[in-house]
């Protein structure tokens, strides 16, 4: 069940860049969508401007590999959002669009989710960060569904039962547990401002929802999963593109050459 996870009491190296990462974005996060809950579109555009050139300054000392994760999980994620929110209305930003930063977002999100997952820290306490996440989520969910909550969360209750199977089942349980502190701490903030608002019936399930779900971090551990899982045969794809792209040259000159001969 924990098959995937490092093994504990080891002292994993401390990079000072993976913290680094993970500070600046939540830092990012919590600015740019308290400043979005009062600002124009212009000021909204402006963010977003702001995002990719954090995105594309964060990107420059990872791998390729890593840097087409995160192109995939933006494309992933900016079409997700754009069918979530626009169009099926599951949630509602306050110009009923995808704001300008929500792409550059989704690809500092994933890029900390990666980055907390290799850290030293999370690395040689997985277990005990596994036991605390499952513990809050799992006490955020029953409360969704106890009728306590102002706002009932089936979904909610649903999501974490897919959160949980991403966790124990998944081949990368820390870039998950990552992007459950990162991903809390941006819908949390983005409801709380009034940014964004879920719907109390979610349309494709027609079940209460809270504002945010509970086990909300499940949609962005599909966007990691995606990404993860797409990097290595886009790169190899991309690869064999440019092997054949040459040797397609050379063919065709040399066709050219004997036609004219």
């Amino acid at each position: 069940m924990l098959r995937h996870f490092p093994e504990p009491g080891i002292a994993y190296e401390h990079r000072p860049r993976d913290y680094f990462i993970a500070g600046f974005t939540f830092f990012c996060v919590a600015v740019c969508l308290v400043v979005d809950a009062n600002a124009t579109l212009e000021k909204q555009n402006a963010l977003g401007v702001c995002g990719w050139v954090f995105l594309i300054g964060l990107l420059l000392g990872e791998s390729s590999e890593v840097r087409m994760q995160v192109i995939i999980a933006v494309a992933f994620a900016t079409v997700g959002e754009h069918f979530a929110s626009p169009y099926m209305g599951g949630y509602t930003y306050r110009f009923e669009n995808v704001p300008a930063y929500v792409p550059p977002g989704h690809g500092m999100v994933y890029l900390t989710a990666v980055a907390l997952a290799r850290s030293g820290f999370f690395m040689r306490y997985a277990r005990m960060i596994a036991l605390f996440v499952v513990v809050v989520c799992g006490l955020w969910s029953i409360w969704g569904i106890s009728g306590l909550a102002a706002q009932g969360d089936s979904v909610g209750a649903l999501l974490f039962c897919i959160f949980l199977g991403y966790l124990f089942k998944g081949r990368s349980p820390l870039v998950y547990l990552a992007a459950f502190f990162i991903t809390t701490w941006l819908e949390l903030i983005g409801t709380a401002s009034g940014t964004w608002t879920w719907a109390s019936i979610d349309p494709v399930l027609s079940l209460p929802q809270g504002n945010p779900p509970s086990g909300v971090a499940a949609w962005y551990c599909l966007v990691d999963a995606v990404a993860m899982g797409g990097a290595a045969p886009v790169m190899k794809g991309l690869t064999n593109v440019s092997t054949w792209l040459p040797i397609i040259g050379r063919s065709r000159v040399a066709a050219y050459q004997s036609a004219d001969e």
